[in-house]
């Protein structure tokens, strides 16, 4: 696939939810994830949301995408990992 086969236009700041188990180190865990694709992602922006019968958390990131091939290999990580129910 190339470039053209997507409507953004990058460089990009784009917002990834990562929804899954409520565990202590879920963030941290998202984190360290998403820096592996995006090292200038900075931790502070995170935003996290408990569900309300608080079993699940969401962790939502913008992270600054450079190009299609590293937002796909971001996504194909964080779904992966097994804690993670699911990405948007």
């Amino acid at each position: 696939m190339s470039e053209q086969d997507t409507l953004l236009v990058f460089p990009t700041d784009f917002p990834i939810k990562i929804m899954g188990e409520r565990r202590d180190d879920f963030a941290h865990t998202m984190v360290e994830l998403v820096r592996r694709h995006a090292p200038d992602f900075q931790p502070e922006t995170v935003e996290m949301r408990a569900s309300s019968s608080g079993n699940y958390l969401s962790v939502t990131c913008v992270v600054r995408a450079t190009s299609k091939a590293q937002l796909d290999a971001l996504y194909r990580e964080i779904t992966a990992h097994p804690w993670v129910k699911m990405a948007l």
